[in-house]
């Protein structure tokens, strides 16, 4: 045999005993890791840890951050003496239950309402927001009130023109058919419906649930478009019974 021949058995040989001393069969490698897994395992589960992170809940400071949220609600010619006289129905509600800041802006006539740091909900803000804008649309500080202590109420306005088409002296007795003689028919549809109505010239302004403001404007529009009171009085008390039945 020839010396290179010898050297390149030689080196075969070494490579034949690197290989049988780096292989590991897989039943060595299942039955060395439970065993190299255990204290890790034992350790999490003597900490308390779990795969899940766990974040506490922010604040309204700090969900905030250094932003203020800021809404502006303007307030029309009409409603600018009833607010001067029922100002402090409305700064008590926002400023010492929502916990914000809130002030009338007469340059420009809008009332403008915004988060400070003692607020606790950001949510707060639009809800005091719905609370000036029906107060603004002419509803009472009471009836204004309930937008902030019930969820499920909401405002819906249109036009005595959205469901037909009149003008002059047909428009004027339309609206005083929705209003009737010394408001009978607008409180008649009120404690029918569980509702808030508005008559502010040839808009409607509507207050309450969503079932409720669908029945009032179902009859609102069947007095417009000309049907006896009679007749709307007759379906109210029935839908009186039936929502009575259900609740």
């Amino acid at each position: 045999m020839s010396a290179v021949e010898q050297q390149l058995s030689g080196h075969s040989a070494m490579d034949e005993d690197d290989e049988s001393e780096v292989i590991i069969t897989a039943d060595q490698l299942l039955a060395s890791a439970p065993a190299a897994l255990a204290p890790a395992a034992e350790t999490a589960a003597a900490n308390g840890a779990s795969d899940k992170p766990d974040f506490a809940p922010l604040s309204a400071k700090a969900l905030r951050g250094k932003r203020y949220e800021v809404r502006r609600v303007r307030v029309p010619p009409h409603r600018l003496s009833p607010l001067k006289r029922d100002w402090m129905k409305i700064y008590t509600p926002v400023v010492e239950h929502l916990k914000l800041q809130i002030r009338m802006n007469p340059k420009a006539r809008m009332l403008e309402v915004r988060t400070c740091e003692e607020t606790e909900d950001m949510g707060s803000v639009q809800k005091a927001a719905d609370f000036l804008r029906a107060y603004c649309l002419g509803f009472s500080p009471e009836d204004s009130l309930a937008l902030l202590r019930m969820e499920d109420l909401f405002l819906d306005s249109f036009e005595i023109k959205e469901v037909k088409t009149l003008t002059g002296d047909h428009l004027s007795r339309a609206i005083g058919r929705l209003a009737g003689k010394d408001g009978k028919t607008k409180y008649t549809i009120e404690n029918a419906t569980k509702t808030r109505i508005v008559l502010a010239d040839s808009k409607v302004h509507v207050m309450g649930t969503f079932q409720n403001i669908k029945i009032a404007k179902n009859a609102i529009s069947s007095l417009i478009m000309g049907s006896p009171p009679g007749k709307i009085y007759a379906h109210l008390k029935v839908v009186a019974a039936r929502m009575k039945g259900r609740f």
